[in-house]
């Protein structure tokens, strides 16, 4: 594309972009939730109406100057992936988020975005969840949101794109993924993970995500071949499972999920059984946690 092209192209995204209305759509939608909405006390005295700019930006993951510069109708055209961002920072309805998308200048998602948006009654729950390892699954077992415990035990698993976004895909391609886990596990949470994804493949369809997913890891991964081919299906987790961390050893927790079957979405939590060995080491990272989200800084936009 030539440079005048780029810039023709780049002017008509920019006159899309309604300013005003974005910036007050932003405004109104903070300045309605209150900071109980998002899991905080609280407090008599706040001086500002609803949510600070500054609470947003960081359930958002971006600075505050760059959503500041939005709710002041100044700042650049924010990309797809930063309004779907700030969309779940302000804990939009699906029909709040489309609208958010046309502001700013882009259609509204295709479906495949539409399903990465979550209810705010899901998120709510999670928000509940701060000092609780909990994180929001997709249908191909895409983590979509993290609590920082979640994190701190299992890594960042919102950073990856593409076919790696699913868990499935990673624990079949890519063996860094697999070290979470006991070695001994290793073999039953591929069976499992493929039941799944079976499972899923037949309520989705043969030309579904799930199915296209299916298709490539036969022909990326012989081992997830061999356990496909074996058509096992109803294959699921216990109520216990077993995690290797690096720093601080091995914990069993429990694993609960709350379903949203309108999204196809699970909320996965894991707890464990106060006064054991597990209970204290989800103590001591709790405190990793801390000095991980200190040492990171948040995006400032594209």
């Amino acid at each position: 594309m030539s440079a005048a092209a780029a810039a023709g192209k780049s002017g008509r995204e920019e006159k899309a972009m309604d300013r005003t209305e974005l910036a007050q759509f932003l405004r109104g939608r903070r300045e309605a939730l209150q900071p109980e909405d998002i899991g905080l006390p609280h407090r008599a005295r706040r001086r500002t109406r609803g949510l600070r700019r500054e609470e947003v930006a960081e359930l958002s993951g971006m600075s505050t100057d760059y959503y500041a510069r939005l709710e002041r109708g100044t700042g650049p055209q924010p990309s797809e992936q930063m309004i779907a961002a700030i969309a779940r920072g302000l804990r939009l309805s699906l029909a709040e988020r489309d609208h958010l998308f046309l502001l700013a200048g882009h259609a509204t998602p295709r479906r495949t975005l539409r399903a990465d948006h979550i209810s705010p009654g899901l998120m709510r729950i999670l928000d509940r969840l701060r000092d609780t390892p909990a994180q929001i699954m997709g249908p191909l077992g895409e983590t979509l949101v993290q609590t920082r415990l979640a994190t701190a035990l299992l890594g960042d698993q919102t950073r990856y794109t593409g076919p790696a976004r699913s868990v499935v895909y990673r624990w079949f391609t890519d063996p860094a993924s697999r070290l979470i886990y006991p070695a001994s596990d290793h073999p039953a949470h591929g069976r499992v993970f493929t039941a799944q994804l079976r499972r899923t493949a037949a309520r989705q369809g043969p030309h579904s995500p799930a199915a296209d997913l299916a298709r490539r890891l036969l022909d990326e991964s012989e081992e997830f071949a061999a356990i496909w081919n074996e058509h096992e299906v109803g294959l699921t987790y216990t109520d216990e499972k077993r995690f290797a961390h690096a720093e601080v050893g091995e914990l069993t927790l429990h694993c609960q999920s709350l379903l949203d079957p309108d999204q196809d979405h699970a909320l996965l939590v894991f707890t464990a059984t106060p006064g054991t060995e597990s209970y204290e080491k989800l103590q001591v990272l709790e405190v990793i946690g801390t000095q991980q989200l200190e040492r990171t800084s948040p995006v400032t936009g594209p």
